[in-house]
C-alpha cells in the first residue's frame, strides 16, 4: 500500500470536498466536523481530535491557512506551513479527510459541509461555537470536549525558547 497517497488524498481541495461529502452523504455516514490551525500537534490535539472522531462515521477537520494563522495568533506563526500541518492531521487513522479554509472563522465552511456533529473544546459554551446555527437548524448536534491541561502550541513554544 502507498501510505504517501493515501495521507495526501485525504487533504481536499474545493471539487474534492464536494464529492467527499457527496459520497459521506450517499453512504449514509455520520459528518464530524471540528477546526483549528493545529500548528505543532501535540499530546492534547490528538486526544481531542480521537474523542471528536468518536462521535461519528467520518471526520472532517477545517485547517486554519497560513494567512488566517497569522491574523489569528500574530506574525511568528504558523510555526509549520499549511500543507505540513494538513499532512501531519491527515496522517492520524481516525481523521478522514483535511480541508484549508482562509476565513478568520469556518462559518462559511460549515454551510457548505452542514456535519451532522460540530465538535469544539470545552473552553466554548456550544451555544457561542461558531455554526451553531447552521448544525442546530438542520437537527445536528454541538458537542464541547474536555481540553488536556498542560498542552498547548504556544505552551509548547515558550518551552523551547526558554
Amino acid at each position: 500500500m502507498n501510505y504517501f497517497d493515501k495521507i495526501s488524498n485525504k487533504i481536499l481541495g474545493g471539487y474534492n470536498l464536494a464529492e467527499w461529502l457527496d459520497e459521506c452523504r450517499k453512504s449514509g455516514k455520520r459528518i464530524v466536523f471540528t477546526n483549528g490551525c493545529f500548528d505543532i500537534l501535540h499530546r492534547g490535539h490528538v486526544e481531542y481530535l480521537a474523542k471528536a472522531a468518536s462521535f461519528g462515521d467520518v471526520m472532517l477537520v477545517g485547517l486554519n491557512t497560513d494567512a488566517s494563522v497569522k491574523r489569528l495568533k500574530g506574525p511568528s506563526r504558523p510555526v509549520n506551513d499549511e500543507y505540513a500541518r494538513a499532512f501531519v492531521l491527515a496522517g492520524l487513522e481516525f481523521v478522514s479527510a483535511v480541508v484549508l479554509f482562509d476565513d478568520d472563522t469556518p462559518y462559511d465552511l460549515i454551510k457548505t459541509v452542514q456535519p451532522d456533529v460540530l465538535v469544539k473544546g470545552s473552553d466554548y459554551k456550544p451555544e457561542d461555537i461558531v455554526g451553531y446555527d447552521i448544525v442546530t437548524a438542520k437537527g445536528g448536534k454541538v458537542v464541547t470536549v474536555d481540553l488536556v491541561e498542560g498542552y498547548s502550541t504556544t505552551g509548547t513554544i515558550e518551552k523551547l525558547i526558554s
